[in-house]
This record gives C-alpha cells, structure tokens and sequence, in this order.
C-alpha cells in the first residue's frame, strides 16, 4: 500500500492558491520518502484569510440553522468517500498504524460534522425570573451569539480529528474559520479541507492556510480574530495566552496521566488497559499514561504481564495491516524519548525493550524503578514507554499522581467502589476514568483539562459555550 506523491495547495476565499513563500516538501515519517510539496502562507496571507473570513461572517451568521445542518449533512456524505484516503495519508505522513488512522476517521474525524450539527440543534439558551420588586413588566432572557472568526491551529498527532472539532463546532455556531494545520500533515489536511469546498461552503467561510509557526504567530495575534482553538504543547499553549490579547482561548495542552493499579485491581485488565494508554500510536498522545503507578502488593504480577504483552507487539511499516506501531513522527519527538530514557537509566531505572530501534520505529519500552525526580515522571515524554513506579497506600498514589503541572485524564484500577470514588475525588484531572484506559474520551462527553493541561472544553455543547458569546437581553413589556 502506497500513498502518491501530492501537491497541496491554501484555501482562501472560496480558492484554491499558492503560499506567498516557496513551496516546501514534506516527507513520510517511516523512511523520509518524498510525498509532495505545499505551499507555505505567510502572516501576509494569513492576513487575506482573516480579512476573507471577517467579511463573510455576518451573512454565514444569518444562515438558518438548517440550512448550516444540511450543509453539513453534505458534508458528512462526502466525508465518507474520503475516510480511506485520508487514512492512509495520515499514516504515511504522521507514522500512526492504518488502523489507528482509520479509527480517528471514522470513529471521531467523520462523526463531527453530524455531532457539531446535532449539538447546536440542541442547544438552548435561557429565560430568567428577573429581581425586579416594585414590577413585574421585566423578561429577561439569555442567547448565545457567535464571535466572529475562529482561528484554529491543530498538532501532528491527530491531524484531522482535533482539528475537525473546532472547525466543526465554530462554524455551525456561526463563526468563520481559518486554520493552520500542522506543517507535518499537509496532505491529509488538504483532503479534509476539499470537504468543505465540494459541500459548497459559501467563500471565505471556511479558510485553509497551510504554513510555519509564523503563520500561526500571525493568526494568533491578528487584531480581526476573536478566538483561538489550539492543541499542543503546554509551552505552546502559555506563549499563546501571552500574545492572544483578550481572545477567547479554547486550549487542549499536554499531560502526564497516570494509571494506578490498586492492590485489588483486575490485574489483566489493568495490563490491557496499560498496553493502549502507552503504546496506542507509539504514545504520542496527550491522554497517554505516561506514569504507571501500581501497588506494592501487586507490582511483581503486573510487572511480569505487562513485559510479555509489550514483547508481543509488531513493530513496523504504519501501511502494514499487520503492524501494532508505527514510528514516531519526528526527529524532535524521537530526541526527546531518549534524553526522557537517558536520563532515566542514569538515575537507575531498569530499562525492558525486546524489540530494535531502526530510526524513528523505537521499540515499545517498560522503565521499572522509576522515581519520581525522572524526567520521565514529571514531564511529558510523548513516545512508547511505560515508566512503573510503586506506591504504598491510596493517599501516596495521589500524591504522586498531583505532584505534576499537567491534569488531563487519569485511570484508576480498583474493585472497591469506595477507593473508586477517593481516585474519582481526589485526582487534579480533567477526565477521571475507573477501570478503563487514559486513552479514551467520549465524543458525546466534554474533554479537556485541569491546571496546565488547558482551558475550556471541546467536544458535546460544551465547545459551543467556547464558540459563542453569551448576550443578556431583558424586555420591560410594561
């Protein structure tokens, strides 16, 4: 299975066009194979996307809302003959197996357009009992309103589905979008984009400007755009705060989840569950279990299954159907997880892996002996390890699991459905999951973080809230 070489083009007002800078390659993460070439938006180009967006925000505002429902209805359909392309575009360019690149169309990428519909059909605004005492002439009543223009800046990992969730829930809510997708996907990304030019999306509606971060610096700090969607780093995500001004900042950043296995834990199912939060898409994702803290009682039995399930796993071309993992999908990500490993065997963790490295397919790796001054415990690795520490007691596992600036989502392995609600409790995190992977979300469930893994919730009528603007409208009827 092959994926041809391609050219990308930006997307601004209802065209088709070339970047005003040179034209860049980019590359498959698995080998560096030629895949195409895309033009690169300067803040120049931005500049028309967000001027073409602006002006064609109050008349998409005005649409009625079913009339949005239908187009995205359209949209939904020819989302479907495009899932398998874009699939394998996505794992030629990012690394991810086919399958987990077909699960992030069809499970999550494709469903949006009828979820962002679906939601916004449901969503209500309100009708007050007013204060007044001395009359009873006041209604008060609340709506919501759209901002205006969405910037939406998306990451490598999910290079379609994250940013589908903005883009989705923006425009239906009436805004405007320009996006900026990762310079590392550019061809899955312009695939997604021809969506909303064959639906037939009115022009500057939906904008695509492929680019470098300084494309993204402009968007961020434009003075005509009203919010950012962003998801990436946590260093990332502070610098965009910084520069934003007073936008509205929807934020999804890093993590270092934790799975604790309680001393009573269904053993297997805590391993099964280990496997997918470290190892699903070679670990680069914000929901990983990034630190595996298991319970002195049980760590030795669990130790010993986790090895075998990790020898068991097929290391190998992200094309192949047979392969469990692909590569990483750069040099900088791949840099990181050794230093995070490095570093960990400096301090004296022991270091499992049964597989060869060769380039950027790093074998899935168990790190037992881990402490917590590692730079594997207390910061985000993003790659295919498992770092196991050992606690003592309840109260220490949270601790452990706290001690860190990240929230996003923490699993908790217990039968007891006391120690079950102390994790549910207790833990600093934006999702908390009982007996299930870190590495799941519910696309009918808000998502997001606590403390530095971000601001605001996507996902359900939560990601409306973010995309609108709340308007108090009161009648004196007397």
């Amino acid at each position: 299975m092959a994926v041809s070489p391609t050219q990308v083009h930006a997307y601004i007002d209802g065209e088709w066009r070339d970047g005003s800078a040179a034209r860049q390659r980019y590359t498959a993460a698995l080998d560096g194979a030629d895949l195409g070439d895309f033009a690169v938006c300067t803040p120049a180009d931005v500049d028309l996307a967000v001027a073409a967006a602006r002006a064609a925000q109050a008349d998409w505002a005005a649409v009625p809302l079913l009339d949005k429902v239908d187009l995205f209805y359209r949209a939904y359909e020819i989302c479907s003959a495009k899932n398998e392309p874009i699939a394998q575009a996505i794992s030629a360019e990012m690394g991810k197996t086919i399958a987990e690149s077909r699960e992030e169309m069809v499970e999550y990428a494709w469903g949006h357009f009828r979820r962002a519909a679906e939601d916004m059909l449901r969503f209500r605004g309100q009708t007050l009992p007013n204060s007044e005492t001395r009359t009873n002439t006041m209604r008060t009543q609340v709506a919501h309103y759209p901002l205006g223009v969405v910037g939406v800046i998306s990451p490598f990992n999910f290079p379609v589905d994250i940013p589908a969730i903005g883009i989705t829930y923006a425009l239906i809510a009436g805004n405007t979008v320009v996006w900026k997708p990762s310079e590392a996907c550019p061809g899955s990304t312009a695939l997604y984009a021809e969506i909303f030019a064959e639906a037939g999306f009115p022009p500057g509606v939906f904008n695509f400007v492929p680019g470098c971060a300084d494309a993204g610096e402009r968007l961020v700090e434009h003075d005509d755009v009203n919010g950012i969607f962003f998801t990436g780093s946590t260093a990332v995500g502070r610098k965009i705060s910084a520069k934003s001004g007073l936008k509205r900042l929807l934020l999804e950043l890093g993590g270092n989840g934790p799975i604790i296995v309680h001393q009573d834990a269904n053993i297997e199912r805590a391993v099964e569950a280990t496997i997918t939060g470290c190892f699903y898409m070679a670990g680069q994702v914000c929901t990983a279990a990034e630190r595996v803290l298991v319970h002195a009682d049980v760590h030795d039995a669990f130790v010993a299954r986790l090895l075998e399930r990790t020898q068991e796993l097929t290391l190998g071309d992200p094309l192949s159907e047979s392969s469990d993992m692909g590569p990483l999908c750069n040099d900088a990500t791949l840099s990181k997880v050794e230093a995070h490993i490095a570093d960990a065997r400096e301090r004296g963790a022991t270091i499992h892996q049964f597989h060869e490295q060769h380039g950027r397919l790093y074998p899935p790796t168990v790190l037992t002996g881990v402490t917590r001054e590692m730079r594997i415990a207390a910061e985000e690795t993003f790659g295919p390890v498992a770092p196991v520490m050992v606690y003592r007691e309840l109260d220490e596992a949270l601790r452990i699991a706290n001690e860190t600036e990240f929230g996003l989502n923490a699993a908790a392995f217990t039968e007891n459905i006391r120690d079950s609600w102390r994790f549910i409790d207790g833990l600093q995190h934006g999702t908390v999951l009982i007996n299930e992977t870190t590495n799941y979300w519910d696309q009918l469930a808000p998502f997001g973080g606590a403390k530095a893994s971000g601001i605001g919730r996507e996902l359900s009528t939560d990601a409306l809230l973010s995309f609108t603007e709340k308007k108090t409208i009161v009648f004196n009827v007397a």
